[in-house]
This record gives structure tokens, C-alpha cells and sequence, in this order.
């Protein structure tokens, strides 16, 4: 019988649940997301827009682990990785979970009357999408292009709140960043994939199988001549291009770690953080003018 949980355990249980010692997800929900701020501002984003979005980003990942793990729960027991998550481990109840959930997305809602009606109601698809995102891997091996479409609706929100309008270029900046979620989901399910087997958990890894390297190469090509576009057609300066060329070489090291053990697989995943810093920061330098501080344009 295990010893009852105190409410420091019980705190560290709930934080865990949410993903605070793991930022991994929160980044690379931000990095997209900055992306589209500063190119929809032409470099210059507001503060009030930065915090908003940022804060955002937070809470609706947050929310994002809850429901995943909620609807998840019996087959993160199965999966090593997982196992000791606290909703699969029991040290919080579905309820509890639910009720979590549910004040993140409150949170989440109070940061809407700071924002425009398009910025709005497209927050409300990014909600639908976040619930129901967990369910896919029931009944397609393609959960991680659904997922897609969930870590990149922070990129029209951008646009619009900034803009008022959502143009062809954020679509494309969001197609885009679709191409690398899959890309890296499919990694890091790779590091699961005999455990999901066994599961019956369904995924891009399974899907491509001993092509898994090539589709993840694939993909991060298509993102990358996306952004290749996409620095052309907004005139970016030197800085940019030097990311972009560097992001292709991160992308290259990737396909190193790829087909061995699996926590080299879950390490690839993890390293494509520096690939978002890096088209983060070639877009913020891309864009500044000659002489600007790269912190300046969000303080004036």
C-alpha cells in the first residue's frame, strides 16, 4: 500500500501533469508562433501582443498535456516512457484532471477580450482541435498531421491580431511549420513505436516504418524551401539566410541520430528547439534595420 501523497507530492503531480519540467512542447509551440509575430509586425510586434501570445502558448499547451493524458491514461500504461505519468501512475484522478483542464482553458479565455473577433474565433478552432487532437490515434496512423494543425494555429491567431486579416503568407508560414510537426513527432514517436505496437497506438512512425528517415528528411525539406520562399518574398537580409543554412545542417545532424536506439530517436526530437531559435532569430535579425538591437523592436 502506497503512503498517502502530501500536498507538496500532490502540487509536483499536477505541475508534472501539465509538462512544467519538460518545456520542450512550450517552445516549440512559441517558436512558430513568434515566427509569425514578428514577420506579420515587419519586426516590430507589439509587447502587449508578445505577453498575450506568450502566456497563451503556455496555458493552451498546458491544457494540451491534461486532455492528452485524460484521454491517454490506459494506454501511457502500457508505453515505458509513459508509464509514470501521474494521471497512468494514479496519482491523480481523472476528475481532478478534468477540472484542470478546464480552469487552463478559463485562464486561456481571459487573455480573448485583449484581442480582436478573427483572433477570436479562430482561438476557438485551436480549443476544438486541442480536445479532440488525442482521440486520432485511435483510428489513423496520422495523429501527428493533426497535431500539425494544432501546434501551428498560434500562426494565423498572429497574423490576425496583429493584421486584422490573415494573408497568403501565413498560411504558407503555417503549412510550413505543419511539415516540420510532423517531422518531429514522427521522431519522437519512433523512440515509442514498439511499445505502441504492442499498444495499438497508431502513428506517422508506424506508418512510414523502415522509410521513417527519409519521410522525416522529406519534410524538413519542404519547411525549410518553404522558409526559403518565405525569406525571398519578404526581402530578409543576410542574418536569415545564415539561419536558414544552419537550420538545413541541424536538420542534417538529425538524420544522424535517426534509425538507432531509441532515446537517440527522442534526442533528435528534442534538438529541433535549436532549429525554431534559429529561423526565430534569423527572422527577428532578417527583419531589423542596420544598427537595431534585436530586443528593441518589442519594447517600443
Amino acid at each position: 500500500m502506497s503512503a498517502p501523497q502530501t500536498s507538496t507530492s500532490r502540487f509536483r503531480a499536477y505541475l508534472s501533469l501539465m509538462r512544467v519540467d519538460r518545456p520542450i512542447g512550450t517552445l516549440l509551440l512559441l517558436w512558430p508562433t513568434y515566427w509569425a509575430l514578428w514577420l506579420a509586425a515587419r519586426g516590430t510586434p507589439s509587447l502587449r501582443l508578445f505577453v498575450i501570445f506568450t502566456l497563451g502558448t503556455w496555458l493552451m499547451r498546458s491544457a494540451g498535456c491534461v486532455i492528452n493524458d485524460y484521454f491517454d491514461r490506459d494506454f501511457d500504461k502500457q508505453v515505458a516512457r509513459t508509464c509514470q505519468r501521474p494521471l497512468a501512475a494514479g496519482l491523480i484522478t481523472p476528475g481532478a484532471a478534468l477540472r484542470l483542464f478546464v480552469l487552463l482553458c478559463l485562464l486561456a479565455a481571459a487573455l480573448l477580450p485583449f484581442l480582436n473577433v478573427l483572433s477570436i474565433l479562430l482561438a476557438g478552432g485551436a480549443v476544438v482541435i486541442t480536445i479532440t487532437y488525442p482521440l486520432f490515434k485511435r483510428f489513423t496512423h496520422l495523429p501527428q498531421a493533426y497535431l500539425g494543425i494544432a501546434f501551428s494555429f498560434g500562426i494565423p491567431m498572429a497574423f490576425a491580431a496583429t493584421l486584422g486579416s490573415v494573408p497568403l503568407l501565413a498560411w504558407w508560414l503555417m503549412l510550413a511549420n505543419a511539415c516540420w510537426v510532423v517531422a518531429y513527432d514522427t521522431a519522437y514517436a519512433m523512440a515509442d513505436r514498439p511499445d505502441d505496437l504492442k499498444a495499438g497506438i497508431k502513428s506517422t512512425a508506424i506508418l512510414f516504418g523502415r522509410f521513417d528517415r527519409h519521410a522525416i528528411a522529406g519534410l524538413q525539406w519542404v519547411m525549410l524551401a518553404i522558409f526559403l520562399g518565405i525569406g525571398m518574398v519578404t526581402a530578409m537580409s543576410w542574418p536569415f539566410w545564415i539561419a536558414l543554412l544552419s537550420a538545413l545542417a541541424l536538420a542534417g545532424y538529425e538524420q544522424t541520430l535517426l534509425g538507432g536506439e531509441r532515446d537517440l530517436a527522442f534526442k533528435a526530437f528534442l534538438h529541433n528547439n535549436w532549429i525554431g531559435l534559429l529561423l526565430f532569430w534569423g527572422i527577428v535579425a532578417g527583419l531589423a534595420p542596420a544598427g537595431t538591437s534585436l530586443i528593441s523592436p518589442i519594447m517600443g
